[in-house]
């Protein structure tokens, strides 16, 4: 059990680097996954994502601490647990962010990592259907692709956005992301296309790599300060896969966690749980961020969107498996949040300081909520895009198997609950406009009684959530809370790397997933030595 380099988690980064890193077949690489294959009917079909938010099996379903801002309230964290991670269970929607995201962490001290520095590798990820342009390429990996099925209230919603003042665009990834639009999605003849498909499958049958499903990692082992290989348990036995170079793309919760497991972090949280430290690095764990996210709900008067009603399955769910399995088009298809946009909360932004999604369906409680989803609504997600609140992940035992204790301290910061505040005001804005006159019901969120500023302030306080893109646990950075440099070596150890959102110093303006995609692409380059 030797090899070149052992990627510990096969979301989206670690499937990246299993392909770059086996194209010489000279090299042997080990991908652990702590999660089951990625073979579900329901990761293939767009609209499983319905299903795969309470899978037990491939979702890690992750809670909170207690939210002080949000009522002491524990809030729902989904997470990927199967080949692919989270872009085999999230919504599909391709988003960069803004450039200036990444000129920032260049100004951070991160050279390398601005936005024409990213740009090319965004480019060559991708096979953008729509066709190769200034900001897209079509010989990449990753297929993106226009939505083959619209609800007509997510066609409605772009409509009202413009007749709220908002420009209309057929694409968020440009120089400027201001709109609202139709998202694209990273779907390939009407199918998920997440990181696993466009990425791994296609290197399964090298002899050079080696997969290995349902297998947990307990932790890095060392010699001094190098690492040299990881401690796993596979099929209920311990064993230890040696490695020339570890590389942790566990994400922003896993990946913090296992490094403090290792010995890794803060010497004081670290004894407190028993264990020996390997190596300081206090930053480990800190500067977690995420996108607070609050729903506008309606009830919808043309019954025309997606309904759980006991009454309405039989049919609309038979023509829905006919279109699909048939035509590959229709309902099953939807990415559920088809519609969306970037706006400018006040007009002295510099660039959008919010994000929409518009999901054609009446939501409560990440969906959980299984009965409020009988009957027919939509609902307006709203979220600010650059949170100054800053959580963190600590180590509830010295367990592998026990959950981190997750704490992003959502709205504490005064700014955070202001910028939602003023996100609600926008989303019912857009919602009140005459094109969505047709299906426009009563508002069940916030509700007609909810107005002042206070009473949206608390409105949020009791319904506020997050919408699934942690960062930062791991941040790349030469301060001292950074974990890693901008090659995303860890600091003051030898053969380790971390390749996951959780490297991001900052969270970007948008969705995260095509972000860490490119991020594993800049890292194979720099293993490989194929960049300076």
């Amino acid at each position: 059990m030797q090899f070149d380099y052992v990627i510990v988690g096969a979301g989206s980064a670690g499937c990246v680097l299993a392909n770059r890193l086996t194209e010489n077949p000279n090299t042997r690489v080990c991908l652990i996954e702590a999660g089951p294959p990625d073979n579900s009917l329901f990761i293939r079909v767009p609209a499983g994502i319905i299903l795969l938010m309470r899978s037990n099996s491939r979702n890690w379903r992750y809670y909170t601490v207690p939210q002080k801002a949000l009522n002491n309230r524990q809030i729902y964290i989904p997470r990927g647990k199967t080949l692919g991670g989270s872009s085999a269970v999230n919504a599909m929607c391709y988003t960069r962010g803004h450039p200036w995201d990444y000129d920032h962490w260049a100004e951070l001290g991160n050279d390398g990592w601005g936005y024409q520095d990213v740009l090319p590798i965004f480019k060559r990820s991708e096979h953008y259907e729509p066709g190769e342009n200034a900001f897209h390429g079509t010989h990449g990996r990753l297929n993106v692709a226009e939505l083959r099925f619209r609800h007509p209230v997510s066609e409605g919603f772009v409509r009202a956005g413009v007749q709220a003042g908002y420009p209309g665009t057929d694409d968020f990834n440009n120089d400027v992301q201001e709109g609202v639009g139709l998202y694209k999605v990273n779907q390939k003849d009407g199918e998920r296309c997440g990181v696993a498909r466009a990425y791994l499958h296609p290197a399964l049958e090298r002899p050079n790599l080696t997969i290995m499903t349902d297998t947990l990692a307990h932790r890095i082992r060392f010699q001094g300060k190098r690492a040299t290989g990881v401690e796993v348990e596979h099929k209920g036995e311990r064993q230890t896969l040696e490695a020339g170079e570890v590389l942790l793309c566990g994400g922003s919760i896993n990946s913090p966690q296992l490094l403090k497991l290792s010995g890794v972090g803060a010497g004081a949280e670290l004894a407190g749980h028993g264990i020996d430290q390997v190596h300081e690095l206090p930053g480990v764990g800190e500067n977690l961020q995420d996108h607070p996210d609050v729903l506008v709900v309606h009830r919808n008067l043309k019954k025309d969107t997606l309904t759980l009603s006991p009454w309405e399955l039989p049919t609309n769910g038979l023509k829905g498996v006919w279109d699909f399995f048939y035509r590959r088009n229709g309902q099953l298809t939807s990415n559920v949040a088809e519609a969306g946009g970037f706006i400018k909360s006040r007009p002295e932004e510099p660039i959008p300081d919010l994000q929409l999604h518009l999901t054609a369906a009446k939501l409560d409680n990440h969906g959980l909520n299984w009965t409020f989803s009988i009957g027919h609504g939509y609902s307006g997600h709203v979220c600010i895009l650059r949170p100054k609140s800053r959580g963190n992940i600590t180590l509830r035992d010295a367990n592998p198997r026990s959950p981190a204790l997750i704490d992003p301290r959502f709205l504490e910061h005064p700014d955070d609950m202001e910028g939602m505040v003023r996100g609600v005001k926008a989303m019912r804005g857009i919602m009140a406009q005459e094109a969505l006159a047709p299906w426009r019901g009563t508002e069940i969120f916030p509700g007609e009684q909810v107005q002042s500023d206070e009473q949206i302030r608390g409105f949020l306080r009791e319904k506020c959530d997050n919408i699934y893109h942690p960062v930062g646990t791991c941040k790349m950075g030469n301060d001292d809370q950074a974990v890693v440099d901008a090659d995303l070596k860890v600091h003051g150890l030898e053969g380790l790397r971390v390749v996951d959102a959780s490297i991001m110093p900052t969270l970007i303006g948008g969705n995260t997933n095509a972000p860490t995609v490119m991020i594993a692409e800049k890292a194979a380059d720099k293993i490989l030595g194929l960049a300076p």
